[in-house]
């Protein structure tokens, strides 16, 4: 199927890379400080994502006002990786509702996606945000779900010519055939499936994402391992909005050749997955920000998730959880290590996967 070069340009870029979704850091009462930001995204970086993804679920870009997503795409740009900026959304389609009274990313209360003027408002939304995104440098956008995602994409693409990868989100998922010709769209490098716990959707979502010879990209951050296995070639996750490592680490073993530490790796992510993404699903977010700040890469005051859920559960008792893991983790990580080192365990592995492996 057809790709235009420039999308093909960003698929291959992509390949094998870890984007990471990043949260944005803000106060109770939603204020953002772009300095802080900065020194957040930059830290990311540094710990091992090859890319960054803002504005997205896990930014809760559909929530901010547009000189607030601008301040974050340049500082986001600024890094030097890769950057992906998330276009579209509602309340509803980002899954969560926010406080009462909230306003739209214009600034003004957001239309009602199911009437034919709101349907426009949204769509002039997204081409915007796109065209925002373009002018300050970023790399590609990510397609929010949308009533019609063709006409989406294509308005998108006309608009501004960047790359885009659709977005197959769990709160609003596309059939397959509708998938199907998504992913056929010319200026789409790649699929990002973040489907939570349906594995055949997933499945069947990289399958016809690889078959359009676009880009397999995986957001499963409960599925992480598996969606590899499964045929995803890179991956852009919330999970690595904090503890970015762990993260990175599954994705480097997997693209290497000792399957014992890609699947110790897989492993110690999916304790922090278990942990954070779970009921309510949308605190995942606080969940990540509150790690974010245990680790030291944001202040307290800047740990707050104001558009999630709230949760009655103990922010002490998951950071002194998920330090519990990460030291079991690692001693076990160490003795295999050592036991592989000594002959004990059998060194097994496999090839690197191709863009034509299936």
């Amino acid at each position: 199927m057809h790709i235009d070069s420039r999308a093909a340009l960003l698929r291959d870029r992509l390949r094998g890379m870890l984007v990471a979704a990043a949260a944005t850091p803000m106060t109770a009462a939603g204020e953002v400080d772009l300095d802080l930001a900065d020194a957040y995204l930059r830290g990311l970086v540094a710990d091992g994502a090859d890319a960054l993804a803002v504005l997205a679920h896990t930014g809760r870009g559909p929530f901010l006002a547009p000189e607030v997503r601008a301040g974050l795409i340049g500082r986001a740009v600024a890094t030097g990786v890769p950057v992906v900026v998330g276009v579209g959304g509602s309340p509803g389609t980002a899954g969560a509702e926010g406080p009462s009274g909230t306003e739209g990313a214009s600034g003004s209360p957001a239309a009602d996606p199911g009437t034919a003027a709101g349907a426009d408002a949204v769509l002039a939304r997204m081409v915007a945000e796109a065209r925002t995104a373009a002018d300050l440098g970023a790399d590609a956008v990510l397609v929010f779900p949308a009533d019609d995602p063709v006409a989406a994409h294509d308005a998108i693409w006309r608009s501004t010519g960047l790359p885009m990868i659709a977005f197959d989100l769990y709160v609003r998922p596309y059939p397959a055939d509708v998938l199907r010709r998504v992913v056929s769209h010319p200026g789409v490098a790649g699929l990002k499936t973040a489907l939570l716990s349906d594995a055949m959707g997933c499945q069947e979502a990289i399958a016809l994402t690889r078959a359009a010879g676009r880009l397999a990209i995986t957001g499963e951050d409960r599925m992480f391992g598996p969606s590899l296995l499964w045929g995803a070639e890179a991956a852009l996750v919330g999970i690595a909005a904090a503890r970015v490592e762990v993260t990175a680490e599954v994705l480097h073993a997997f693209t290497g050749s000792d399957l014992r530490r890609f699947e110790w790796a897989s492993a110690r992510l999916d304790r922090l997955a278990a942990a954070t993404f779970t009921e309510p699903m949308e605190g995942y977010v606080q969940r990540m920000l509150w790690l974010a700040a245990a680790e030291g890469r944001i202040p307290d005051s800047h740990a707050h998730d104001p558009y999630g859920p709230g949760l009655a559960e103990d922010r002490e008792l998951l950071v002194a959880g998920e330090r519990h893991v990460r030291s079991r983790t690692e001693e076990a990580g160490d003795l295999s290590a050592g036991l592989l080192g000594e002959g004990r365990l059998p060194a097994t592995g496999r090839t690197e996967p191709s863009a034509t492996s299936p």
